[in-house]
């Protein structure tokens, strides 16, 4: 029998889809990726309630790409769809093909596997109501795993491009918010970092017809091997790469994207970075000044200092689980309540507004941000005061720590329950009130300053934890306490915090 539950990644598929990395096999293999299409066409169908759909189909510079895409498109025109095939495009420019004017398609799908290595590849699919969920995921791998057809004559295969209508809709936000001027960013200088993604179109499509001076901007040219940098905005040196540029151009914004598109980060003129902590803050700050009182939904390793910044700014901080679809999911199940949630957004860089259809779009961030630039240029401000209240932390650590048994979830909950009761008996810890994911640990300032928080991968044998304090020095007083309580387990290798703890 087939088999494919192994390809789902959350809302996602994702696999090995080229040779090249020794002892890594393809298993996102052509039968693979033909009964998933198969899947996808008798799931929307189903879905949708109707026999007559378009579906549009994108790819980002993955060298597997094109040949995924094939895949998928054949297969769904031979199920009946009509099939527009949108060549090189990002994320959420493939959602939008189900909500702009003229295409209105009835589904999308993203060839994607974001920042992974270049042999990975998979499929991010979509319908006018957003991606998919997990859920959605299950039923259509169980599809897959059947022989069962639509039974449909076979429907038409059309090319056409999409970036350009995206591209323009963000430049025409940028112009309607600068007054109408065609050329509104005349006089600035941004740099971009496509890292050889799909990213590219923002400089070219977006920042040189609105005036701005994009010389120095780096690696736009698509490469799926990504030969200069993993396209990752969490990726030291790919922040290191965008950092320098902005360096040495003196731009105003430097920003960087992954290889999708969906996530973003950036550079203020002083080379700091403007991702993590200090990116949500922004952000919320620019929204508190239209939407006082909105609650913005964070994942749960945001800092206190950004709790804190969110509060002081007159905004209410949800801290919910890991997760980009669970934090959206979490603002829009607010909303749907009468809390008014302008703002889902993950520390990784994906971020989602209510006013762009809670779409994370790393283009549609970084757009906010070249809007606010405009706007701070015109009234005398800069970027960088918007976020001097936030208080951050003096050092922070991430250990990620394997369990070393295939039935890892009760044993992982069991020390994450017992982990909540020592705490209790702790001198100067306390549980977080405000948590959703795990265990998060508050310490005083005698205790290391600052918090922890263990949770348990859903997915992987593994409970990362993460520790921050407002002292030098505070993380290793955390991690001590943090290591001989963890010293009992057998099943779980916590040898790199007892080491980091001891030295």
């Amino acid at each position: 029998m087939k088999s494919y539950k192994h390809l789902q990644n959350e809302s996602d598929i994702r696999g090995i889809a080229l040779e090249g990395i020794e002892g890594q096999n393809v298993n996102l293999t052509e039968e693979a990726c033909r009964d998933i299409a198969r899947g996808f066409a008798l799931w929307l169908i189903e879905r949708s309630g109707k026999s007559k759909l378009r579906v549009a189909l994108g790819r980002d510079s993955r060298l597997s790409g094109e040949t995924l895409l094939g895949r998928m498109r054949d297969t769904l025109a031979a199920e009946g769809i009509e099939v527009t095939d949108m060549g090189l495009a990002s994320t959420p420019a493939m959602f939008m093909t189900t909500k702009t004017e003229g295409y209105m398609f009835d589904g999308s799908v993203m060839v994607t596997a974001s920042h992974l290595p270049f042999n990975r590849n998979g499929y991010k699919f979509f319908t006018p109501d957003g991606g998919v969920e997990a859920s959605d995921i299950k039923e259509i791998i169980a599809l897959a795993e059947t022989e069962e057809h639509t039974g449909l004559p076979a429907g038409e295969i059309k090319k056409d491009s999409f970036m350009d209508v995206y591209s323009k809709r963000l430049a025409d936000m940028i112009r309607a918010a600068c007054g109408g001027a065609q050329k509104p960013l005349s006089g600035l200088r941004i740099v971009v970092d496509a890292g050889n993604g799909a990213g590219g179109f923002y400089a070219e499509k977006v920042l040189k017809p609105l005036g701005a001076n994009t010389d120095g901007s780096r690696y736009l040219e698509p490469d799926g091997s990504f030969p200069n940098h993993i396209p990752n905005p969490e990726n030291k040196e790919a922040m290191e790469s965008i950092k320098e540029a902005v360096r040495e151009t003196s731009a105003d914004l430097g920003v960087i994207f992954d290889t999708d598109v969906d996530r973003a980060g950036a550079v203020l003129p002083d080379g700091s970075e403007l991702n993590r902590n200090r990116l949500i803050a922004m952000l919320s700050a620019m929204l508190l000044r239209d939407h006082p009182g909105t609650t913005i939904v964070t994942d749960s390793v945001t800092s206190s200092g950004l709790a804190a910044f969110i509060k002081e700014k007159g905004g209410v901080h949800r801290r919910f689980r890991r997760g980009y679809r669970n934090v959206i999911n979490e603002s829009i199940r607010l909303n749907a309540e009468g809390v008014d949630s302008q703002l889902a957004i993950e520390t990784s860089g994906h971020g989602a507004f209510k006013e762009n259809y809670f779409l994370d779009d790393g283009a549609y961030i970084v757009t906010k941000l070249i809007i606010e630039l405009s706007r701070s240029r015109r009234l005398g401000y800069t970027l960088h005061s918007l976020i001097e209240a936030l208080k951050e932390p003096a050092e922070g650590r991430e250990f990620r720590m394997n369990l070393k048994l295939e039935d890892f979830k009760p044993y992982g909950q069991r020390i994450i329950d017992d982990l909540a009761e020592y705490a209790k008996t702790v001198p100067g810890w306390s549980l977080a009130p405000d948590n959703h994911e795990g265990v998060r640990v508050n310490a005083d300032k005698a205790n290391g300053d600052g918090w922890l928080l263990l949770r348990l991968s859903l997915h992987e044998p593994l409970m990362p934890l993460n520790i921050e304090s407002d002292e030098e020095g505070g993380v290793k007083i955390i991690a001590k306490e943090l290591a001989r309580f963890l010293e009992k387990y057998d099943c779980l290798d916590s040898s790199a915090l007892r080491e980091f703890a001891e030295k």
